[in-house]
């Protein structure tokens, strides 16, 4: 009798979502689940642009929650951003250059050869510290750390 009694007790403390755990925006998610309108969240731009910073500060995400990037370059140098580690651990909704919209299995990088915006839409997924950086700059303006709890 005891260890159903223990096996019971581990299914049901399965159930249970770890202290501090993240969880989507709104309870009621619907049939859209974490698509849903009542769980996305707009950040504020990252912009490229030949000696300004990236971003004003770093960024924080929590797990479970659709967001809203905009990326504008202002065409004053040719610059993208790279960050394999951040692009593995969301998932990538689509990627909206000109009106035109991708949905890509995962990204690795992006460049603008010329002044314009990109949206990007994802799910933060896998918790951890991430960052996005102009390929091959080692200044911190030249990144944006981003962690997802």
């Amino acid at each position: 009798m005891k260890p159903v009694r223990l096996a019971a007790g581990l299914v049901a403390g399965l159930a249970l979502p770890a202290p501090g755990a993240a969880a989507p925006l709104c309870d009621d998610l619907g049939f859209a689940g974490l698509l849903a309108g009542c769980n996305k969240m707009d950040l504020p731009p990252l912009t490229l642009s030949a000696g300004k910073p990236i971003a004003d500060g770093p960024l924080g995400l929590s797990s479970g929650v659709y967001y809203r990037l905009d990326i504008i370059a202002d065409g004053t140098q040719e610059l993208g951003l790279v960050g394999p580690d951040f692009f593995r651990a969301i998932w990538v909704d689509e990627v909206i250059v000109n009106d035109i919209e991708v949905r890509p299995m995962g990204l690795h990088s992006i460049e603008f050869d010329r002044a314009g915006t990109l949206r990007l839409t994802f799910i933060a997924i896998k918790p951890g510290q991430y960052e996005l950086k102009i390929p091959g700059s080692t200044g911190e303006t030249q990144r944006v750390d981003i962690t997802i709890r």
